[in-house]
């Protein structure tokens, strides 16, 4: 890792090296927070989490091979040398705004309310055609593992996918200090986090502070299409990029969006076909993963891809490789059944995106709903909205579980008697009656917020289609 030697990680974090002095210009090979993760001169950093403290693994890391350790107490008789700091946390984050600042690497910056990781893996794809790319995985997008992402860029590298995912008011502004992007990117402003962050107007200022550290001469990237994102007209002096369904700013006065999509067509579980149209021509595509959300993830790419130089063939290749990941609008062949994985997280609007997605399968369509978390004092009335949505369209079969979830089945109860309701208290009792209810031909659409823990109902359902 370039740069990184004990000294200037010492300075980086503002600690105290202990230990040999003709060790501080030796390079650190990695850093991880897990001690299992540990490699040969690679540096630990011992987090104090709620229930496992790291510093208990200390002496494991240096019997590993570890070149030193971050730690918040002063060792006795440690192995090899340490770094005391007041706060590892802390250090952990400054270390890797220290490490971004000495790469020669674009990075783009990903937020927004809803679609951060299938907009990311899109623009990933899209770059994979002239860079060698990072880009973050799962779920590593908050304070601790956005730096761990960092972390990971080495010096083949010539560009980072960096996604950044927020829950309160100056979270974002610490991210984006991390991750200083050269592409800032914002998908929507959607409702979520509501807890804490309240209304739209506020989820609005909480994303934008990642423009706070944008790099000089970045480029916002902007969802042209979103009511709140179109009242942006500048950044440092810049406009930003704007990118919807088709040429005209609806929300704002004579404007007019740099990339857009017309002809779209729904393909239904077999992906999306559209026309792009850039101010560098225009390009046909047939976009491999289901829901005209993915259209705003195309576009969003191309967006990108032109900015960092990206030529039209190279973005309609990268938008055709793209592929999704478990959990996110994830298509599975389950013997008969199909199942349309979309279970790792959930918010309103993205709840309503995956019931069209499955209103346009074929065969009897059943969707399989649970609760949506940190939706403040609304939370109810949104749930009713999910219901009210999944009403109008040709869906025939709903379950839900969960206390918040009996307001999506009470909508779709009196808006649409023709959809055959199951509602449960929890997860367990709709296991217990979805499972001998389904059978071959149907596509069942799974989604919850994260704490429902609906990738066992995923899983539940591919161990009996094995018997079918």
């Amino acid at each position: 890792m370039e740069n990184m030697t004990l000294a200037n990680i010492e300075k980086a974090c503002h600690g105290t090296y202990i230990g040999e002095e003709a060790v501080k210009g030796e390079k650190v090979s990695g850093v991880v927070i897990d001690s299992r993760q540990v490699q040969k001169d690679y540096l630990f950093v011992a987090i104090q989490g709620e229930k496992v403290d790291g510093h208990k693994f200390i002496p494991d890391v240096f019997a590993k091979g570890a070149k030193a350790v971050l730690s918040e107490k002063r060792l006795e008789n440690p192995a090899g040398p340490y770094i005391l700091v007041e706060s590892c946390t802390q250090a952990l984050k400054s270390l890797a705004e220290f490490y971004r600042k000495s790469l020669d690497i674009k990075v783009v910056g990903i937020t927004g309310s809803v679609g951060k990781t299938s907009t990311k893996e899109m623009i990933a794809s899209v770059l994979g055609e002239k860079y060698a790319v990072l880009k973050t995985e799962g779920n590593f997008n908050n304070e601790i593992g956005l730096p761990l992402t960092i972390f990971k860029i080495r010096k083949e590298h010539e560009a980072a996918v960096l996604e950044m995912g927020i829950s309160e008011f100056g979270e974002m502004h610490r991210l984006a200090a991390m991750a200083n992007p050269d592409v800032c990117v914002i998908t929507n402003i959607g409702l979520c986090h509501l807890e804490n962050l309240k209304t739209r107007d506020g989820i609005l200022k909480a994303k934008t502070e990642s423009f706070d550290h944008l790099k000089e001469g970045g480029t916002v990237v902007l969802n042209g299409d979103d009511d709140k994102l179109s009242t942006i007209k500048q950044v440092y002096d810049k406009e930003p990029v704007f990118y919807g369904m088709g040429e005209a700013m609806e929300f704002k006065e004579n404007g007019k969006k740099a990339v857009y999509a017309k002809e779209v067509k729904n393909l239904g579980l077999f992906g999306m076909q559209a026309c792009i149209h850039t101010p560098e021509g225009e390009i046909e595509v047939q976009i491999p993963i289901p829901g005209e959300h993915n259209v705003y993830n195309a576009l969003a790419a191309t967006s990108v891809g032109l900015t960092l130089g990206l030529t039209l063939d190279e973005i309609k290749a990268g938008i055709e490789k793209a592929k999704t990941i478990d959990g996110r609008t994830n298509i599975v062949k389950a013997g008969g059944i199909t199942v349309i994985d979309d279970c790792y997280n959930a918010n309103p609007v993205s709840m309503k995106a995956s019931i069209d997605v499955l209103a346009t399968a074929s065969g009897r369509k059943i969707a399989v709903l649970g609760d949506m978390g940190e939706l403040g004092e609304k939370e109810r009335k949104l749930h009713y909205e999910v219901g009210e949505h999944l009403a109008k369209k040709a869906v025939d079969v709903l379950f839900c579980a969960g206390e918040l979830s009996e307001e999506t089945a009470k909508a779709v109860r009196e808006k649409n008697v023709s959809c055959d309701v199951h509602y449960f208290k929890t997860k367990e009792a709709l296991l217990e009656e979805l499972l001998p209810f389904i059978k071959t031909g149907d596509t069942v659409l799974v989604k919850a917020s994260h704490f429902m823990e609906y990738p066992q109902i995923v899983a539940k359902i591919k161990a009996k289609s094995d018997c079918l």
